[in-house]
């Protein structure tokens, strides 16, 4: 089969840098712009949210009417501009009623009652857009459960349109799914029919998710083990039955970085450069970060950094059960995020009890996110599950060995390291337990302190590693050509 350059229509409730929340809107803001390299012709849509200053876009003449049932037909205002440093083309749908407000999906931890109708709406509006700029795609990419219902909506409300555009749907993180009331078919004006327990059904309401999986051609994650992972009830979310009933279309990709962002040798943020030839950038980075968090400035204990969320998904929990005992050995530890109060509380409560030796900042700073990644030692990442995780694949080209929990993509990228091998590029526990996070944390701390020689082998391996977006591009090519070929026989 003769490989087709594609219309690709890609749609996002979040990409990178308008607006974020999590990986998704990283890998919207990377993952056109490898596939336009491929030659393909892709356009990014998103919805445009109060905090994306339209003044600085430009506007696209006309607007979107976008029918929702009951609710008549609402209509929309669009956006224009050029993912930075690319010319893909981003288009940003404006609705005061839906996107007018200050959060993406919630305030303040409440989620909108109205999110049912708002990316209904959204995806509506994506494929309306097509129609307003005479873009007939071959491929319609949805992401996540904001847009799942894109395959449905293609192939039912909007056939006549779209009847040979392929659909794919990625899943980032399965854990959130899109429940609402089932009353919202009306609103998609596709008919009850598809009302059932093997499509959009789920404990008498709707699942846009479990509809997604249903009815797109193909369905990837962000990472092999993911794909895997989520098939079994630990990691399913009540969807594992569904998901392997449709295993035969589930295809793992893992996520790429971007390496002109999150690389030593050209990171505008840190103290000092440096790279595999030159590490003294890296103990100018590590004093750098002893300073500001009023450490002891010390080269000969570890210093071992965490960044994320402080949800529990994010093995928080675990490392609020260790770090006291942590913090009586001979280390150092650094933190960075925001999430459930009450770890924000206790860690604030360890820091005023550990000076010297712990610290913490409460809140997002991408400035010391990328110091922290440079400066620190070792990284800490025990998730509970990590579909795919991008801050392992920083730290390893920062020469910071990652500590993880061997699930996802933490266990596709990193290779537990085997000293009497000379292997490996990090430290792997297999069972979320504060016994397994604990012991892995010390091995990789006594192998600092007393095998210096495997440690710095370990960094250079661990730099050496490469994952691009380019490479994960290709990857998506192939599941596009394979779907398409359906719709050219």
């Amino acid at each position: 089969m003769s490989e087709r350059k594609l219309n690709i229509l890609f749609t996002a409730a979040e990409v990178v840098p308008f607006a974020k929340t999590g990986g998704l809107a990283d890998v919207a803001g990377a993952l056109p712009k490898a596939l336009a390299k491929l030659g393909h012709n892709i356009i990014v849509v998103m919805p445009r949210y109060y905090q994306i200053d339209k003044t600085k876009l430009e506007h696209v003449d006309g607007s979107l009417g976008v029918t929702m049932g009951p609710m008549g037909t609402l209509w929309a205002g669009v956006y224009t501009t050029k993912l930075p440093d690319s010319d893909v083309s981003i288009y940003f749908i404006d609705h005061e009623q839906m996107f007018g407000r200050r959060g993406l999906y919630d305030d303040n931890g409440k989620a909108y009652g109205d999110n049912d109708n708002r990316f209904i709406f959204f995806s509506k509006a994506s494929l309306e857009l097509c129609k307003m700029l005479h873009f007939t795609p071959d491929v319609i990419h949805a992401n996540d459960w904001h847009t799942a219902i894109l395959p449905l909506l293609s192939k039912t409300r909007y056939v006549h349109d779209f009847r040979n555009a392929a659909t794919v749907l990625t899943i980032h993180n399965l854990q959130h799914q899109g429940h609402f009331f089932k009353g919202a078919v009306d609103v998609m004006e596709i008919g009850w029919s598809h009302f059932n327990p093997h499509a959009l059904e789920s404990l008498d309401g709707l699942n846009f998710l479990k509809g997604g999986i249903a009815y797109a051609d193909a369905v990837t994650t962000v990472s092999k083990r993911y794909a895997q992972e989520i098939q079994t009830p630990e990691f399913g979310f009540g969807l594992e039955r569904h998901i392997q009933a449709h295993a035969s279309k589930l295809f793992g990709i893992l996520n790429g970085v971007d390496y002109d962002e999150w690389n030593p040798s050209v990171d505008s943020y840190i103290q000092e450069r440096f790279d595999i030839g030159n590490m003294d950038g890296k103990r100018a980075c590590k004093r750098a970060m002893q300073e500001y968090f009023k450490l002891e400035v010390r080269d000969d204990v570890p210093l071992i950094g965490f960044v994320g969320r402080f949800a529990e998904q994010k093995g928080i929990g675990l490392v609020a059960g260790v770090i006291n005992g942590l913090l009586k050995q001979e280390l150092q530890v650094v933190m960075l995020g925001a999430g459930e109060k009450w770890a924000e509380h206790y860690f604030s409560t360890v820091s005023a009890h550990n000076s010297g030796k712990f610290g913490l900042h409460v809140g997002y700073s991408d400035k010391l996110a990328h110091q922290i990644e440079a400066g620190c030692d070792l990284f800490l990442m025990p998730s509970l599950f990590e579909p795919c995780g991008l801050n392992q694949i920083y730290s390893l080209r920062y020469g910071t060995l990652p500590i993880v929990r061997s699930t996802g993509g933490l266990d596709d990228t990193i290779e537990n390291f085997n000293e009497a091998e000379g292997t490996g590029n990090g430290f792997k526990f297999d069972f979320a337990t504060q016994d397994g996070l604990y012991n892995t944390v010390m091995w990789a701390v006594n192998i600092y302190h007393n095998n210096k020689q495997a440690f710095e082998a370990m960094q250079e391996r661990a730099m050496k590693m490469h994952f691009s977006w380019d490479d994960s591009a290709k990857e998506y090519n192939e599941v596009y050509q394979h779907i398409i070929s359906k719709y050219n026989a």
